[in-house]
């Protein structure tokens, strides 16, 4: 009775342990190398998978995920003889779980030594100040040379990213003088623009302030000979007016007359004004020269008279 029970429970247990070894359900995006009496089978797929216990065994287990791979700093040389301490990441996946298994006894190993070697080989091709224009180019060149040689370990190297780049302290105390004389002279050449526009506006607020006063100037000078044309034209108007009138005047009667007498007061005044200069009398020679002077006045306002009314037609 006893032996029959402990036959049952090892028969159990044998039975839990059969079905343990026969039963595996592999995880998504994982793929399992599966090897029979030492030797590759097949690749088990995601989801529910059956061994043959004993005889088949999971040799390796792969992600099929994308992995991030942290390459260790190193130093590297420049073209011009600068040393660079550069770490950075590489980004791979794997492919081919096969490959992965047989074509290299660590992939991720000997991925992060060939990242070493060609980050290296790179930054040597290249002179200090290309080297933090050209990362674009560094990360490109690395991943085309890892994508090559990672075939044959059934790995796909999607890309690799420079985390630090670090010259010498020597090095970057140099840049930063560089950096500072850079941005002295990019301050100066800004002030002497400034003082340059300063001096152009300064010319030409001056230029178009010379040109304001000239015009200004001229207008000036413009309104003033129209205002003495129109005080010539006004008082022209004012003496043919008085002329006229003054015709007028004569041809009424007793306007000769009148023009006689208005002489002999002028004649008169004349002599008066003569007789008082420095206290001395001065009298006319010939007294008849007054009424002499008096019948020219009257023969000349005639004439004119009658050259301002016309010729009488009978």
């Amino acid at each position: 009775m006893v032996g029959s029970l402990i036959f049952s429970m090892f028969f159990l247990a044998f039975a839990a342990l059969f079905v343990f070894k026969a039963v595996k359900q592999v995880p998504h995006q994982h793929a399992w190398v599966i090897e029979r009496m030492g030797k590759y089978d097949r690749t088990l797929t995601p989801g529910l998978n059956f061994l043959i216990p004993f005889i088949d065994r999971v040799a390796y287990k792969h992600s099929l995920k994308e992995i991030p791979l942290d390459v260790p700093s190193q130093v590297c040389i420049s073209k011009d003889n600068t040393q660079l301490t550069v770490d950075g990441v590489l980004y791979f996946q794997v492919t081919d779980p096969f490959r992965a298994s047989y074509g290299s006894s660590n992939y991720v190993v000997a991925i992060t030594q060939l990242a070493q070697t060609t980050l290296r080989s790179v930054i040597g091709k290249l002179e200090l100040d290309r080297t933090f224009e050209e990362r674009d180019y560094i990360n490109a060149s690395i991943v085309s040379s890892l994508d090559e040689a990672a075939l044959n370990w059934g790995v796909k190297v999607l890309r690799y990213e420079i985390k630090d780049l670090t010259p010498p302290q020597e090095i970057l105390r140099s840049m930063q003088a560089q950096i500072t004389a850079e941005r002295e002279k990019r301050a100066l050449i800004a002030a002497s623009e400034g003082r340059k526009q300063e001096q152009i506006n300064i010319a030409t607020g001056e230029r178009e302030s010379q040109i304001q006063r000239s015009e200004g100037q001229r207008q000036a000078e413009v309104n003033r000979a129209l205002g003495e044309a129109s005080a010539i034209s006004t008082v022209a108007d004012a003496t043919a007016q008085a002329i006229e009138r003054i015709a007028a005047s004569i041809r009424q009667p007793g306007g000769i007359e009148a023009v006689n007498l208005k002489v002999a007061e002028r004649y008169v005044d004349a002599f008066a004004g003569l007789a008082k200069t420095n206290n001395t009398m001065i009298v006319p020679a010939n007294l008849s020269d007054l009424a002499t002077l008096i019948a020219s006045a009257a023969q000349v306002v005639k004439a004119q008279t009658t050259t301002v009314q016309g010729p009488r037609v009978g």
